[in-house]
């Protein structure tokens, strides 16, 4: 008796991704069975390219990465999901992964690498490669958990059981240093107040020593430096959000005894 082919959600949340949303469903397409995606109303023109595509289209306000993300789970039809953010598509080879996978699922969910590009060079060492993404999953069996914005995916039980496909998630990550750095500034703020509400601190020797061990980890036994000049600026500024993190963290702390 053959094995049932399954049928696959493709679940995306976009913002202002007018850049790379097309390659992200473009990617999908011959994969799932429906697409869906979740906006937080973009101002250029992601909605326009997205109502080209047979797509699901939903406008939701902004929750908060992980909220969002289990927002648009609940929005599929189907059980079986492929969750994306909207800069991101799958590899020829995970396409045809997901494809055998359809009619051979054995486990609760899979990972596969994330390969993320930065300034039009991909990036293969350091904190970013392989960067393993537990992205395929049931979602009666999984959420969206961790704290803003270092969301990822987690089974519900701990018995649940978990595979790896071939091919990797194409990450069109930042595309200029000045982008990088207003984004290292936007994120830093928002793990800053999560660690906050969640009642972590902010010791000085964390301020020191967090920065330094980020940047000698990812650079030196990463093998940041094989990725050459931005392997130095991507590994330098994994040590600097880790700095501005853990001072506005203290910054927040102080403020609240004032």
């Amino acid at each position: 008796m053959s094995t049932p082919i399954i049928k696959l959600s493709g679940v995306i949340i976009t913002y202002n991704e007018e850049r790379n949303i097309e390659n992200c469903i473009t990617s999908l397409i011959n994969v799932v069975d429906e697409i869906v995606v979740v906006d937080s109303y973009s101002t250029d023109k992601t909605k326009a390219i997205c109502k080209r595509f047979n797509v699901k289209f939903i406008e939701q306000k902004f929750l908060g990465y992980i909220e969002q993300k289990n927002f648009t789970l609940a929005q599929a039809s189907y059980d079986y999901v492929v969750s994306l953010d909207g800069d991101e598509s799958l590899s020829e080879q995970l396409q045809e992964s997901l494809l055998e996978l359809k009619s051979d699922w054995k486990f609760d969910g899979y990972y596969c690498n994330r390969l993320n590009n930065f300034c039009g060079q991909w990036i293969r060492h350091s904190d970013w490669y392989p960067n393993r993404k537990l992205r395929v999953f049931d979602r009666r069996k999984a959420k969206w958990t961790g704290i803003n914005p270092h969301d990822h995916v987690k089974l519900n039980d701990e018995s649940s059981k978990t595979g790896h496909i071939n091919g990797d998630i194409l990450h069109k990550t930042y595309q200029s240093y000045s982008e990088f750095n207003l984004k290292t500034e936007y994120f830093s703020t928002i793990a800053a107040k999560a660690y906050f509400d969640k009642g972590k601190k902010a010791p000085i020797l964390k301020i020191i020593w967090n920065p330094f061990w980020a940047f000698f980890k990812a650079y030196f036994l990463r093998l940041g430096f094989l990725d050459g000049f931005n392997g130095y600026i991507i590994c330098k500024q994994t040590a600097n959000i880790t700095f501005l993190k853990y001072s506005k963290l203290r910054e927040l702390h102080k403020k609240s005894s004032e």
